[in-house]
């Protein structure tokens, strides 16, 4: 029963995404653990995937609309794809079995994942909460901020298989000046460039289940679709601020649960 709701859960995946311009892969990672009980450390990979296929073809929908700019989605992306090969070969492999945070704190290696996870759920869901206001165009590129929000959003998708898109949005908006609906078609451009070069790295795992996560991919992909068709009917930064009030109470979830 768990399992036919994962894949159901596959399905909204790709809506978000598709939809919000991020989010999916909030909901990708707890949905593999938690009801398809696979491990966070492949999880994280898994998720890379699912939400790299998925973001590719929302791009090449938002490219025909021309709603992408390829050039931010590149600035972002080179120094984002850096910091994931160095946090999925380097950082993640590395890590112990047993994490001490100071003389008390220890955790198991996955549920040290799932509460950093958790706690970059909560702080996602404070800008998606909060809403992003339609901004003019900037009058010049700011790379080296696009460069920096890069590096931070590479390290966070190497870590814990996110996409970013929570960051990469408001990063678009705010610094760059990219209209909303814009700053989003970018984002899952970004998101797709990304997350599939992080899962890259392991593609040749013996460990991963080929078969369930193309099935798990093909959902999302039509979630993606229905996402990018009801975004322009509806107001997404409504839907935006009531789907930050769901991400905030999972991210406390998962939080309770991993900590005690």
């Amino acid at each position: 029963m768990l399992e036919i709701i994962g894949f159901c859960a596959a399905l909204l995946v790709g809506l978000v995404l598709g939809l919000l311009g991020g989010g999916g892969s909030i909901l990708a990672l707890p949905v593999m653990v938690y009801l398809l009980h696979i491990p966070a450390s492949i999880a994280t990979a898994y998720s890379l995937f699912v939400i790299g296929i998925a973001a590719l073809i929302g791009t090449f929908q938002n490219v025909r609309n021309r709603l992408v700019q390829p050039k931010t989605a590149l600035l972002f992306s080179i120094p984002a794809v850096i910091s994931i090969a160095v946090a999925r070969k380097f950082i993640l492999p590395n890590l112990p079995d047993k994490i001490h945070i100071g003389d008390q704190l220890v955790f198991q290696h996955d549920t040290f994942i799932m509460i950093l996870f958790a706690l970059l759920m909560i702080l996602a869901s404070i800008p998606m909460i909060r809403g992003q206001r339609e901004r003019q165009a900037a009058k010049r590129p700011r790379p080296g901020i696009l460069a920096f929000f890069g590096i931070i959003v590479g390290i966070i998708s190497g870590m814990v298989g996110a996409g970013g898109g929570f960051l990469i949005i408001p990063a678009l908006s705010i610094f760059m000046k990219v209209p909303i609906k814009t700053a989003i078609a970018t984002s899952i451009m970004i998101i797709a460039i990304n997350s599939l070069a992080g899962f890259s790295i392991e593609m040749m795992d013996p460990k991963i289940d080929w078969k369930f996560l193309l099935l798990f991919t093909a959902i999302a992909v039509v979630g993606v679709f229905i996402g990018l068709f009801l975004n322009k009917c509806i107001n997404a930064e409504k839907l935006k601020s009531g789907f930050g009030f769901f991400v905030l109470g999972i991210g406390l979830f998962i939080l309770v649960k991993e900590w005690f």
